[in-house]
């Protein structure tokens, strides 16, 4: 069953096997997995160019660093990183998103017309629902338990997946409340924010008891921690076969999206498997 996903200046289908493919751009000094490779805007500027060659449907743009133990930096340097980036590429007619907590990143990214909003921390910033229901964005809801700096040290739950999945519901209610159509939104489990390797792994099997929220499922285990600890691969750069056997089980368990370092890969393994299981 093909589905529709509202996304500011898009609409995006996606069926069961086929998800869309989100490359990321990360214009950080210190992410983990590029070393801050991409920090320089004609950097950026040429690695999303590289993406959207390879089949990247959906650039993700990223400021702010969030890995485990990630400091934080203010909205006016966030805004400076990115700015100049998403000028540039709101001229190539491909979808755009954010990936801010902040709502007065959020409101000025609208302002310039990106159209997905990707908020780790599930539009609970005073102000952030409202940015998402005065716009026509696209929203990712994601789950993250703690801060980036802190949430890795002992992260608990009752039922990872009750607990994620509660949450999850409770936000896609809250939007819905603003205004915010279930179709504009995806929810994301969070993987690697405040999660130990095993409620990794018992989210991932979840994907499709997530899609019955009424909303697609976005996954993002690209490189992480998770992949590290099952393939013993501590250079993230080396992660990448571990990644796309992550994404590929993913997508054929109804994931919506695939956010992903390493696009070419990930399509081509797609191509095979979707072509193998018909």
């Amino acid at each position: 069953m093909v589905r529709t996903w509202k996304a500011g200046r898009f609409e995006l289908t996606y069926t069961h096997g086929k998800p869309l493919i989100m490359g990321i751009v990360n214009v950080t000094p210190d992410s983990f997995s590029d070393g801050g490779k991409h920090h320089k805007t004609s950097l950026a500027i040429e690695h999303a160019r590289k993406l959207v060659e390879q089949g990247a449907q959906i650039l993700d743009i990223g400021g702010e660093s969030t890995r485990p133990g990630a400091l934080g930096v203010d909205a006016d340097e966030e805004w400076a990183r990115v700015a100049d980036v998403l000028k540039e590429l709101m001229n190539w007619n491909v979808p755009l998103s954010i990936d801010t907590m902040k709502a007065d990143v959020m409101a000025r990214a609208v302002n310039l017309g990106v159209d997905i909003l990707n908020d780790v921390n599930g539009f609970r910033d005073a102000g952030a629902e409202a940015v998402l229901a005065q716009s026509n964005a696209g929203a990712v809801v994601m789950h993250m338990q703690g801060e980036p700096r802190t949430m890795q040290n002992s992260p608990q739950y009752n039922h990872v997946v009750n607990d994620v999945e509660a949450f999850l519901n409770q936000r896609m209610l809250a939007l819905e409340q603003m205004g915010v159509q279930a179709s504009r939104i995806l929810v994301d489990p969070g993987f690697g924010f405040g999660k130990t390797l095993q409620h990794n792994i018992d989210l991932l099997r979840a994907t499709p008891l997530f899609s019955t929220l009424g909303a697609g499922v976005l996954v993002g285990v690209s490189r992480k921690r998770m992949i590290a600890e099952l393939t013993g691969q501590a250079d993230p750069a080396l992660r990448t076969a571990g990644s796309v056997a992550a994404a590929t089980y993913a997508a054929q368990h109804g994931a919506a999206v695939l956010r992903v370092h390493d696009v070419r890969e990930t399509v081509e393994a797609l191509k095979v498997a979707f072509a193998l299981n018909q």
